[in-house]
């Protein structure tokens, strides 16, 4: 068993009471391994028809599966289509109980390296727009690549801290959800590691951080809207005393009840504020309980009514060159959705609501990326971009290869390698091809003859 620090042990001891046996010998079971499926692009339902894993459902999503340790499902070719994201179970609920609506403005303050983001994407279904913000700009690079894998294309991945954040952005959201740093308790069993990192900086350090997240979403919160704060840490000091302190603070906000289903425990109401808060409406995910690590989920929401964004209605008209005007031609997208901007030659395609996003009074936001990147204009040619393959289907690009899962090109062109085809097999025209796997996007590569030169994005690349 691992060694847990015996102050640690002390205070759980208290917090769990009766329950604390149970929790010690949940750190001796393994642990669980999940996969979200990604409706941007597939059902559940139709996922589960194709997959080649081993499944089965995590009762608290709507499409969460767990997996067996020995699938491996990062290698396969669903994975490079962006056909589901690999995610702890648990750790699904946050972006599960938030009720996101196709056309809201959702934020997601913390949200590198991309789990709770690309799901609050596919709840949008592209209507409205996401801002998906990490403080951390190394972070946020990866938080992009999976944004971009997933295929999102309502999007602002921008990198500020949380008050910068506030004065910049120009808007209130419908929707937040804080994912927010802590001390990770939840997660020994999945990662001991993190013991010591918990020695270092502990509630203490964290509950500092936490308050003014909560505080700063709250000003940026619509009338009317809702709110998601979870950690994946048991200690109060960073779960209720967050939330009470918060309710004390802003009478207009109040608990939304989250169902205690599937092993989920209530909030703990052990102090006069928590009773009065009604923190039995929060959800605490204990190890023990469920087939996944622990985690503090609450859902609140402020009073008064929400006034929908109108449609700013408009449009940027980007001057292209010929060659990027007849790819875009190629594309198989409703005119009202080509929104097109050109920076340095490359080429982006804007959400369709104009939110002022970079607009407030702050100015300046770091925004690594607005919208969808569709391609860099080349000399007398156009460079399509591997985001724009990933937020594609097979049905809207004229000129598509597809393989099965089990040819071996599609390894190889995850490689990076140029691939052969013979000329009975191929219906697709010289020039360039989109390549896919059963009929999902992978990436692009250009058709001479019978040889596809490989156009996958080498920082992609399988090794």
């Amino acid at each position: 068993m691992m060694k847990l620090p015996e102050n640690y042990k002390d205070r759980m001891m208290r917090l769990l009471k009766d329950d604390y046996p149970l929790y010690e010998e949940s750190l001796l079971k393994p642990r669980f391994f999940g996969l979200r499926v990604n409706t941007l692009k597939i059902s559940p339902e139709r996922f589960r028809e194709i997959s080649p894993f081993s499944l089965r459902e995590v009762p608290w999503t709507d499409n969460g599966f767990y997996y067996e340790e020995n699938d491996r499902p990062a290698l396969h070719p669903y994975y490079y289509a962006g056909l589901y994201y690999i995610q702890e179970p648990s750790a699904m609920t946050p972006a599960q109980v938030l009720p996101v609506d196709p056309g809201d403005c959702v934020l997601d303050m913390c949200a590198a390296p991309g789990g709770k983001s690309t799901e609050l994407g596919a709840k949008l279904k592209g209507e409205g727009i996401l801002v998906s913000n990490d403080i951390s700009a190394s972070r946020a690079k990866a938080l992009l690549k999976n944004i971009e894998l997933t295929g999102i294309k309502n999007v602002y991945v921008t990198s500020e801290e949380p008050h910068s954040l506030e004065r910049k952005a120009g808007i209130l959201f419908d929707k937040i959800l804080i994912d927010a740093p802590c001390s990770g308790e939840g997660m020994f069993r999945k990662d001991p590691k993190l013991i010591t990192a918990w020695q270092k900086n502990g509630p203490d350090y964290y509950s500092a951080i936490q308050k003014e997240l909560v505080r700063c979403a709250v000003r940026m919160l619509k009338p009317g809207g809702m709110l998601v704060y979870s950690t994946c840490t048991f200690n109060k000091q960073e779960n209720e005393d967050i939330i009470t302190g918060l309710l004390s603070e802003h009478g207009e906000m109040s608990l939304v009840d989250i169902p205690k289903e599937h092993g989920f425990y209530p909030g703990f109401t052990d102090t006069e504020d928590e009773k009065r808060y009604h923190l039995e409406r929060a959800a605490r995910l204990f190890p023990f309980a469920l087939d996944g690590e622990g985690h503090f989920v609450a859902l609140l929401k402020k009073e008064g009514e929400s006034v929908a964004y109108s449609e700013s209605g408009v449009k940027t008209k980007a001057k292209l060159s010929e060659e990027t005007s007849e790819f875009i031609k190629k594309l198989k997208l409703s005119e009202d959705a080509l929104n097109i901007a050109v920076h340095d030659k490359k080429v982006y395609m804007r959400p369709a609501r104009d939110i002022g996003v970079g607009a407030g009074k702050g100015g300046g936001m770091r925004v690594l990326r607005g919208g969808l990147f569709l391609g860099e204009e080349k000399t007398k040619r156009f460079e399509p971009s591997q985001a724009l393959a990933m937020a594609l289907d097979k049905d809207s690009y004229e000129n598509v290869i597809n393989l099965p899962a089990k040819d071996v090109r599609v390894e190889k062109y995850l490689k990076g390698e140029t691939l052969q085809f013979s000329s009975g097999e191929l219906k697709a025209t010289e020039g360039i091809v989109l390549l896919c796997v059963d009929g999902f996007p992978l990436g692009w590569g250009k058709l001479s003859g019978t040889t596809m030169k490989n156009k996958y994005l080498a920082g992609w690349r399988k090794c």
